[in-house]
């Protein structure tokens, strides 16, 4: 099966992911994630104000620094602030695990939902649920992280052979995986009634009637993930040059590439657990990380978790907006903004099988 290829290449010569970007001045890298920084503000001030009892930013305020017992201060300090808290931290958590397996596989499509981490997570999930074995969110977060972790190295095993040609068999390994995870959690559901019943409220994707401590929850494994990825995103820049160059130049490729799944599957367990399976989230940070900050890893990850925080909370208002007095799940608006994306990418990129 001929490499899936992007027709650019980077400063070693390889065909890779990300190649022919040229570095963007420092200064304008900074600026842009200034800009992406202050619109986080934004966006939250929108998700506690819109809904189907829309508040004014008065009355946001209000709700955030008085309360006093109104209907407006009650939907907004305990059903929208702690939403938006968790749209914007799962957010970054697949934000930033979208950009560290672009980086990994040198592929423009790699992210959690289309190379079988999610689905990986969400299985095990199922699993422990029809084993009596998980009864807790905090629970559901350990079975999502073993998941998460065995769909990883999985995929990675299958595919490692072709990393360095841009990774065909990767989104190969990653779609059958998923499609085989996916068939099995059906199988547990549709054979269990209770797994069934917290299988549907959970796996739609939403940031909707969760619990508002759910954030608190995740809280450590997101900042775990958050921080094993930033010290992983180092190595990057190197093994964009290529195996051979980066072991040349002291970097252990293996340990680097294992610490990278460790965050993958941290973070996306953590945003699986506590919403559900939402995919496109990672592909689109990814891409416009790497739009506002071009070559380098560093700033693409730290673009990529606003970015991702962003999009996940904005697809979210969206969702209360479009769908007038009800609601559309954000896993389903994620969706259909992310396969556009996917498509312009393919097309962008010029991508082959």
């Amino acid at each position: 099966m001929p490499g899936l290829t992007t027709g650019r290449r980077g400063a070693s010569g390889r065909t890779g992911a990300t190649g022919g970007r040229g570095a963007t001045p420092k200064g304008g890298v900074s600026r842009r994630l200034l800009l992406l920084a202050a619109l986080v503000p934004v966006v939250a001030l929108l998700s506690l104000a819109i809904g189907s009892n829309a508040s004014s930013p008065a009355e946001v305020w209000h709700a955030l620094t008085s309360a006093s017992g109104q209907e407006a201060d009650t939907i907004v300090r305990t059903l929208r602030f702690p939403r938006t808290v968790l749209g914007l931290l799962v957010g970054a958590c697949l934000g930033a695990a979208g950009v560290l397996m672009q980086g990994h596989t040198r592929n423009p499509l790699a992210e959690p939902g289309l190379l079988g981490v999610s689905a990986g997570a969400a299985f095990c999930v199922v699993l422990g649920l029809r084993l009596r074995l998980v009864e807790t969110l905090e629970q559901s977060v350990y079975a999502a992280i073993v998941g998460a972790l065995v769909a990883s190295l999985a995929v990675y095993a299958m595919a490692r052979s072709s990393l360095h040609e841009g990774g065909a068999r990767l989104v190969v390994a990653g779609a059958a995986t998923t499609a085989f995870l996916a068939a099995l959690t059906s199988g547990i559901v549709l054979l269990d009634a209770q797994s069934l019943d917290a299988y549907r409220f959970w796996a739609v994707g939403s940031l909707s009637g969760r619990d508002p401590d759910t954030g608190l929850v995740i809280l450590p494994f997101a900042m775990g993930g958050l921080l094993i990825a930033l010290v992983n995103a180092r190595s990057l820049d190197l093994l964009a040059l290529g195996d051979d160059v980066s072991t040349a130049m002291g970097l252990s490729v293996t340990r680097s590439r294992l610490a990278g799944l460790a965050a993958v599957a941290l973070l996306t367990a953590a945003g699986v657990a506590a919403c559900g399976p939402i995919a496109f989230v990672g592909l689109l940070a990814g891409q416009l990380a790497r739009a506002v900050t071009g070559a380098r890893w560093m700033p693409a990850l730290v673009a990529g978790s606003l970015v991702g925080a962003l999009v996940l909370v904005s697809a979210d208002v969206a969702g209360r907006v479009v769908a007038g007095q009800g609601e559309l799940q954000v896993g389903v608006v994620a969706g259909v903004l992310g396969a556009p994306v996917l498509i312009w990418v393919v097309r962008r990129r010029g991508l082959a099988l």
